[in-house]
Formats: C-alpha cells, structure tokens, sequence
C-alpha cells in the first residue's frame, strides 16, 4: 500500500456543550457506506439535532447529516440515515443503563477521521441544562475573554 495522504476533518457539535453538561466521553466507530465515508473525507457532514438511542440493544445516532456524494450514481446514500454505532460491549452496558436515569442522554460531540483513515465518532453521556446554567456558562465565558483583553494590554 502507498502513502495515504492525511485528511484533517473535525466536525463538532458546538451546541451540545452549550445545551448539556458533558459527564463522559466515548470514541465509537460508525458504520458507514462507501459513498458517506467519502463525503465524510470532504467535510461535508454536519452533527446538528443529533442524538444517540438503544434499538435491540445496539446504539444507533439519529439525525446525523451526511451530504451526498457528488459523483456518486444511483447507489447514493441517503443523507439524513440512521447510523449504526460501534462499541465494546461492557461500554454499550453501562451507557445503557446510565442513559435510563431521567434527564441524562447521548449526545455525538465530534466527528473524525483517525490516522487509519476511519470514521469516528465522539459521543457523551450528558445532563440537560437548565436555563440559569446556560446563562450562567455564558457570564464565564464573557469573563473568561474580559480576562485575556485585559492582559493583553
């Protein structure tokens, strides 16, 4: 095998750590066709209104936009498919069992390509935010910037 040139794609969720608290993070692979990897590799992918749910004990993401490939034919994907998720099984029992307490849930906060060249998608077992919390993370984060500007100077 030749070379492989390195593709550098970091699609984020940035809502996600705006609308939830994140407690712990996993790396999973995705389950993709041919057409959606390489869309993938051209950043054309987005992670907004994703969530992640158990169906017959398997993760599954939702609502994840993948663009379809342009000079793809009529094997195309569809872009906004159910995507299978892949993890070890102790990982998919304890992220069952945390997800059923009320309020948490699984949000996909990246996704990438590792330096194998395969998708993989970072996901987090999360708590919903109230609306003071929100509010609360936008005070920091104004002093955090007030902060720097007056280093700066």
């Amino acid at each position: 095998m030749g070379a492989r040139k390195t593709v550098n794609v970091n699609i984020r969720n940035k809502r996600a750590s705006f609308d939830y608290e994140l407690l712990d993070t996993y790396t999973a692979g995705i389950v993709l066709t041919g057409t959606e990897i390489k869309s993938i590799r051209q950043s054309k992918a987005s992670l907004a209104d994703t969530y992640c749910t158990f169906i017959n004990g398997e993760l599954w993401v939702k609502g994840m936009h993948v663009a379809e490939y342009f000079y793809g034919s009529y094997n195309n994907h569809q872009a906004k498919r159910d995507r299978k998720l892949l993890l070890s099984a102790k990982e998919l029992r304890r992220l069952a069992s945390d997800s059923k307490n009320p309020g948490y849930t699984i949000v996909p906060v990246r996704l990438f390509i590792n330096e194998r060249g395969l998708a993989k998608l970072v996901i987090a077992l999360a708590r919903g935010k109230r609306q003071y919390d929100k509010r609360e993370t936008l005070r920091e984060n104004d002093d955090r910037r007030e902060m720097e500007r007056a280093m700066r100077k």
